[in-house]
């Protein structure tokens, strides 16, 4: 396992162990606000883990006593600058800001292993975005989530109006979107949209911990085949799907792991898998 350092970051804090990268939003006292140095951070901290094999799969929590409260309101006065000159060069600037800002949450898609992340308060503009991109959602009891854009006049633009129909109902996005109101965590749960709630960020740690640590233990190669596959099921059809799945079972399915894991089963022990190769392994190689 390579060990990579993490020690001069504003917005995060990284630990790994056990094959368990834990991220955690990290400006508890202005409720982990999304600052220009987090949409740099955080897409270079999961390639990161990703690029070097560092990791089975990846948790994201946050300090304090709200998740997010989205974008920083310095991002947006910072955007002022691009509404300046002429005006087909300024919107081409702008296009390009939005597409690296959505860049940003890609990166939690992209990756080879999963992605679960833990909430807890509230969850709001910028932080929706994000956790849509998320493989697996959990929160307390007090958390709330809001496309609050629409409230301060804008439309959401890094990812939420596009995955979030995919997570719950359709109307109900909408309702959300058009209106900017909150949705409790028993209606998230309801819906879908969460796999389960706690009473405490605790006992939710604890929860999404054992989930991770299950899934460290498995063989990353099925991982992130499960991952890969789900997600290009969902932009495509099942036809080129199982199309899909059989040119990359020709390939990935071979039989060490699939024997690790018969064998640990007959000793009743826990298997033990290769990591995946660096993603630099092919060019550092002889």
């Amino acid at each position: 396992m390579t060990a990579l350092s993490f020690d001069n970051l504003t917005t995060l804090s990284v630990s790994i162990e056990n094959s368990i990268a834990h991220i955690e939003l990290s400006r508890p006292n202005e409720l982990n606000s999304m600052i220009a140095e987090f949409w740099q951070e955080l897409p270079r901290v999961v390639r990161d883990i990703d690029e070097h094999a560092a990791a089975r799969v990846i948790v994201i929590s946050s300090q304090g006593k709200h998740f997010s409260a989205g974008m920083d309101l310095s991002v947006f006065t910072n955007m002022a600058a691009n509404f300046q000159g002429e005006p087909a060069r300024s919107a081409e600037r702008m296009r390009r800001l939005v597409l690296k800002l959505q860049d940003s949450f890609n990166a939690l898609e992209e990756v080879r292993m999963p992605v679960l992340v833990a909430m807890q308060g509230g969850v709001i503009g910028g932080a929706v975005d994000m956790i849509c991109a998320c493989d697996s959602r959990y929160c307390t009891e007090d958390t709330f989530f809001t496309i609050k854009e629409t409230q301060i006049g804008m439309t959401a633009d890094v990812g939420t109006l596009q995955r979030l129909p995919r997570l719950m109902p359709q109307g109900l996005v909408k309702e959300m979107a058009y209106t900017g109101r909150n949705m409790a965590s028993a209606e998230a749960l309801a819906c879908g949209f969460v796999n389960q709630v706690f009473p405490d960020q605790e006992s939710m740690l604890d929860h999404v911990m054992t989930i991770a640590k299950q899934i460290a233990a498995n063989s990353p190669m099925a991982v992130t085949g499960c991952k890969e596959m789900l997600n290009y099921s969902r932009e495509n059809t099942t036809s080129d799907s199982l199309t899909y799945m059989a040119t990359w079972q020709s390939g990935m399915f071979q039989m060490p792991d699939v024997q690790e894991a018969i064998q640990a089963q007959k000793e009743k022990r826990f298997p033990q898998f290769d990591e995946l190769h660096t993603k630099s392994h092919s060019m550092t190689s002889n």
